[in-house]
């Protein structure tokens, strides 16, 4: 099979395995006990926090561990509105947003906040105008995230930090798609949370990370728990840390945005030269881009059609997050950017890793001129 599936999950590289089984024979202690089993196993999580904190720029005590993103999204969200409610209940977030702060907010309005979802431009970047207009007294946290994951925008955190700086409310931010593509140590000062998981970086799945400014007066979700500074209960995965942190030191080591820049310019001149204007491609503008998610749609072709054809051919595509597979709704980003419900029933993702080849780009955009000219034949 051909996986062009990068953005919702990467095969685990071999060092990170080898890691995550040694730690698992040799340091299988619990981190909290207090005989010298669990004191060893505790230096090696304490370690494997301060690699990742100097990977981003962070002081280590803000690293909680989590299982992944979307935990990590909802313990950053619920977490930093509960600890601010006195101030505001309002919270305000992406229109497309990763699935787990929807459901975040979700929550928080049963308990009485409101919620403001700002739309996305045509280019996919969050309305800075809108975003704007709706920050109120009440307001306490903004969430934007980094990468959008279906289509691959870089929002302008910049602008963002520069609107909320001289106003008294929490920026948070899901960094998971852009953790390990973009050097990350330049974005963290300018928010006050944001998670980030292993499995999009070839570590194991399982595991991931969220930081909060241990400058802020903030009180744990969930009282009494011991683990990870009180922000998360349960034995860590120490195995999956260690592995997790290996793959992170790796990625960090080799971003290869040419790579991406090369396949995408491959793909997308073939898939223009076999489907001229018969296709719609969601995209930012150049700097703000993650080259290697493509998010487009093939004319009068569902996507979810589209992807089984696809994977009958050997080639493994998605219609979006992972996170949202199985829903008939049509994607939440293209829902924010104004797009028809007739057009995001097209909708495909394509996303490249680091082994994928330039070949093998080229015969995705083949194949699926040749699906196109097929259905186009039954139709007639």
């Amino acid at each position: 099979m051909n996986y062009f599936d990068y953005a919702a999950t990467t095969p685990v590289d071999a060092e990170s395995l080898r890691v995550f089984r040694t730690v698992s024979e040799e340091f299988w202690g619990n981190p909290s006990s207090l005989h010298d089993i669990g004191g060893k196993a505790e230096q090696l999580l304490s370690r494997c926090r301060e690699k990742l904190a100097a990977l981003l720029g962070v002081p280590s005590k803000g690293i909680h561990f989590t299982s992944g993103g979307t935990e990590g999204n909802h313990l950053a969200l619920v977490t930093l509105a509960l600890s601010r409610q006195k101030k505001g209940k309002h919270i305000i977030i992406g229109g497309g947003e990763h699935s787990s702060l929807h459901s975040s907010a979700g929550y928080l309005q049963d308990l009485g906040f409101s919620v403001t979802k700002v739309p996305l431009d045509s280019k996919g970047l969050i309305d800075i105008d809108r975003l704007t207009a709706s920050i109120s007294d009440q307001t306490t946290v903004v969430s934007i995230g980094h990468v959008n994951g279906e289509i691959g925008t870089i929002q302008p955190l910049y602008a963002i930090k520069d609107l909320l700086r001289s106003r008294d409310v929490l920026f948070h931010s899901d960094m998971v798609q852009s953790f390990g593509k973009i050097d990350l140590s330049e974005f963290t000062s300018l928010v006050d949370s944001f998670t980030f998981s292993s499995h999009k970086i070839y570590g194991p799945k399982g595991v991931g990370a969220l930081y909060i400014n241990p400058a802020l007066d903030i009180s744990p979700m969930i009282p009494g728990q011991t683990h990870e500074d009180g922000f998360r209960g349960g034995t860590v995965n120490l195995p999956g840390i260690a592995g997790f942190v290996t793959a992170a030191e790796h990625c960090f080591q080799s971003m290869k945005t040419d790579h991406f820049l090369d396949l995408r310019f491959h793909f997308l001149t073939q898939l223009t030269r076999k489907l001229p204007g018969l296709f719609t491609l969601y995209e930012g503008p150049l700097h703000a881009q993650l080259p290697h998610v493509i998010g487009l749609g093939i004319h009068g072709i569902e996507g979810q059609w589209l992807m089984l054809e696809c994977n009958r051919h050997g080639m493994c595509i998605s219609t979006g997050s992972a996170c949202s597979a199985g829903s008939q709704d049509m994607s939440k980003t293209l829902q924010s950017m104004g797009v028809s419900q007739r057009a995001g029933k097209e909708f495909i993702r394509i996303s490249f890793g680091r082994d994928t080849r330039t070949e093998q780009a080229v015969a995705l955009a083949h194949l699926l001129s040749d699906i196109h000219a097929a259905h186009t034949s039954a139709l007639t």
